[in-house]
């Protein structure tokens, strides 16, 4: 791995190269991806006025994104990624229209309009994360010809997600509290039209591997065969239970138990975009200067530290400036993560590699989701409280264990 991440590649890609074919497609479908994950929950919530279905809405969500990570690699290293990138922005564009429509004809409340908001949750979470296997695969493709300056590239990636993770909630909200839901869904679905006219100029075509050379299968060959990496998604994935509950109860703790709106409940996530938006460079300028492990433990430190807070505080505003700290941290961690990943997947089997670690990354949201959907919301700071130590313990076991490799000095 140091001899991975120290060795610089001859062809780098030119600097308007990245921006036309890899940072603005991003950016469309950032935009998207957000007022997807954080805009259909308050949807739901506002349409239906439950709690419980709130909850499952956002399971719902993400439950066919994990089944759609068992193929999604494997199409997109047998079909390339500009392909597979426009086919899911146009099918997301055109679930979000025809619920938009059929929202304008039916009562709010109605059998009928729960029905149409928990499939939307169902079939855009679907196609949402089709784009963004093909997405990050592109970014992947990018950052191995970058070289040694690939934590660069993948630190301008990142800091699109949370540009869009900034605005995405916030918008969400305002269009959801004074358009209603056809504004929303409105610009969602422009949002996803537009990524499909910039498209991404990744790989156009297969690699030409056999088909069991594809596969979740392989992925995790792969990803066993490299430790540092196995080490790092494991904490994250345990640190993911803990962000993942704040992120299924928000809603229900601000809108509920607060008596916040659905606007104040966005701009808690886009407060936190825009700290993990700033972390996030910080971080780029520290892995140049001390290296990806003193990196990785100050920002796992912070985020463990951030979220057994949390689960202490009772206002708007402790909420606010706790998650604000939180996400500072995993953007941090997330930087050290794809920088990683980036150079350690062999590219011939980079998409199922990098479907297996999102789906590991993401198995703890829907059941999160779940779990606030049974839960009483007097109990969700409880939960919240037990999946903070859990966190703590999960990050600590896995930089400790990140210490003794030497690759994590590189």
């Amino acid at each position: 791995m140091t001899d991975c991440i120290n060795t610089p590649v001859a062809r780098r890609p030119a600097a308007s190269a990245l921006v036309r074919g890899i940072y603005l497609p991003r950016a469309a479908d950032g935009a998207a991806f957000a007022m997807t994950t954080y805009g259909i929950p308050l949807l739901v919530l506002a349409t239906t006025g439950s709690a419980t279905l709130t909850g499952l809405a956002f399971a719902l969500e993400w439950l066919p994104r994990l089944g759609a990570f068992t193929v999604a690699g494997t199409v997109v290293d047998r079909y390339g990624t500009g392909l597979i990138f426009r086919i899911a922005c146009v099918v997301r564009a055109l679930i979000v229209l025809a619920a938009a429509l059929l929202l304008t004809v039916m009562d709010e409340g109605a059998p009928a309009a729960t029905a149409t908001v928990m499939t939307l949750a169902a079939l855009t979470g679907v196609a949402t994360e089709f784009s963004y296997v093909a997405a990050e695969t592109a970014g992947g493709e990018a950052s191995r010809m970058a070289g040694s300056r690939a934590h660069q590239v993948q630190s301008v990636l990142l800091g699109i997600d949370q540009t869009a993770m900034l605005a995405g909630p916030l918008v969400s909200g305002l269009l959801l509290e004074h358009g209603g839901p056809a504004a929303m869904l409105g610009t969602l679905a422009g949002c996803s039209v537009l990524a499909a006219a910039l498209g991404t100029h990744g790989r156009n075509g297969p690699l030409g591997t056999e088909p069991g050379q594809s596969g979740l299968r392989t992925g995790w060959v792969t990803l066993r065969s490299l430790p540092a990496l196995a080490w790092l998604v494991g904490g994250l994935v345990v640190s993911n239970c803990a962000i993942g509950l704040l992120q299924a109860a928000m809603p229900v703790i601000v809108v509920t138990e607060l008596g916040r709106s659905s606007a104040d409940a966005g701009l808690i996530w886009s407060v936190a975009a825009l700290a993990s938006l700033l972390a996030i460079t910080a971080a780029r300028r520290a892995i140049d200067r001390w290296g990806l492990w003193p990196v990785g433990t100050a920002s796992a430190a912070v985020a463990a530290s951030a979220t057994l807070v949390v689960a202490q505080v009772g206002t708007y505003r402790g909420y606010l400036l706790l998650i604000a700290v939180l996400m500072a941290g995993e953007g941090g961690l997330t930087v050290v993560l794809r920088t990683l990943r980036s150079h350690l997947i062999p590219s011939e089997v980079f998409g199922s590699t990098l479907s297996l670690t999102i789906l590991l990354l993401l198995l703890p949201f829907p059941a999160a989701g779940l779990l606030v959907a049974v839960l009483p919301p007097a109990q969700l700071g409880h939960a919240v409280t037990a999946a903070a130590v859990l966190q703590a313990i999960g990050l600590a076991a896995a930089f400790t264990r990140l210490r003794t490799m030497r690759a994590t000095h590189a």
